[in-house]
């Protein structure tokens, strides 16, 4: 009887180890705007102005023949830990300033209007055809000669000259 409850308890225990091994958790990461930093922003503010209401931006962007932007960016990733990260929410800020340093124009993105782009995929693109495993293997049958050792032939037989 105890030794039934005994291993019934190691599995209650093993199972819960095992489903927190597996559970998710929400993490924020990057700029978290607050509602009352955004409402301080105005069309004619400073570079200078704008850091000290939003703080330093995620990321810049200077166009040469326009001012910088700055990009303040935000995302919501669901993590496990077999499983790979997914992606929940994210925000993006855009703040644009003219020729002057000066506040141009706002914007405000989601996930929704992101586009994925693969810049590493670690394979280098090659020409001409890719062969299978058994191709590679059995493909060299009947290329080769008996006699053929790869060493030179000069037509002179002995040693010593």
């Amino acid at each position: 009887m105890f030794k039934s409850s005994l291993t019934k308890a190691a599995l209650a225990v093993a199972l819960a180890a095992a489903v927190s091994g597996c559970s998710r958790d929400i993490e924020y990461r990057g700029y978290q705007p607050r509602a009352q930093d955004m409402q301080q922003l105005r069309m004619g503010m400073t570079k200078a102005e704008v850091r000290s209401v939003l703080g330093s931006p995620s990321t810049t962007a200077t166009v040469q023949y326009q001012g910088d932007s700055y990009y303040y960016i935000s995302s919501k990733i669901k993590t496990s830990s077999f499983l790979e990260n997914e992606e929940l929410d994210r925000q993006i800020l855009a703040v644009r300033f003219n020729q002057y340093d000066q506040v141009q124009s706002f914007g405000q993105y989601t996930l929704q209007d992101g586009q994925v782009i693969d810049m590493n995929t670690r394979e280098t693109p090659s020409r001409g055809r890719e062969l299978t495993v058994l191709q590679q293997v059995f493909g060299n049958l009947g290329n080769f000669t008996p006699n053929d050792t790869g060493a030179p032939t000069s037509g002179r037989t002995g040693g010593g000259g």
